[in-house]
Order: C-alpha cells, then structure tokens, then sequence
C-alpha cells in the first residue's frame, strides 16, 4: 500500500509467521537495505554472514525475499572545515548489501 509520500511500508517476517519490525522505502530494496544493516556486522564484506530477509508488503500478501549481509567500513574523511558533522565522532559505519531471491505470495487470512 502506497503512501501519500510515495512510500511503501515492509513488515520484517520472521519463520514463525510473526512481523516484529517495519521498514519503509520507495522500493523493497531500499527496505531490505534497511532491515540488512540491523544485522550483526562482520568485520568486512568477505566475512559477512548472509541471512534470509522476508519482507511483507504491507497490504499486500507479497513477500519479497532477499538474501542480506552487513558488515563495519571505515568513516569517511570529513573536511576540518565542517567541525559540527556528526560523522566526526565515528571511526566505524555499518555497511549493507542483498540481492533479491524472488517473490512469495502467502495464503494466510
């Protein structure tokens, strides 16, 4: 279901059916981002464990599946200049990635 912004909410669905969080974005993907950098973070990519991301369309009875991984990058540099950046404080991001697996429609309801 679309909203007046132009965002779609995402229920997070876990094994058991239960949808603990939302997440939102103009496109699933940018939902599964979202959901992925909630995961525990390797050390790098390489070593990132990937996990399963179920997210429901809200309204819907899709279920769009995405294989997720999130690991810790260096900050970037920010220029002295801008002293009031909030990444100045930082040292560590956490950084995301998936790749859709495809597309479920459930017959709950």
């Amino acid at each position: 279901m679309v909203r007046e912004d132009g965002k779609r909410n995402f229920a997070l669905r876990e094994a058991d059916g239960s949808e603990p969080s939302e997440f939102s974005g103009n496109m699933p993907r940018q939902a599964a981002l979202k959901a992925a950098r909630t995961l525990e973070p390797a050390p790098s990519e390489e070593e990132a464990n990937r996990t399963t991301l179920r997210l429901r369309e809200k309204g819907t009875k899709k279920v769009h599946e995405y294989e997720g991984w999130a690991w810790k990058d260096s900050a970037p540099e920010v220029d002295e200049a801008d002293e009031d950046f909030w990444l100045n404080d930082l040292n560590d991001i956490t950084k995301a990635n998936v790749s859709k697996q495809g597309i479920e429609y459930i017959d709950e309801e």
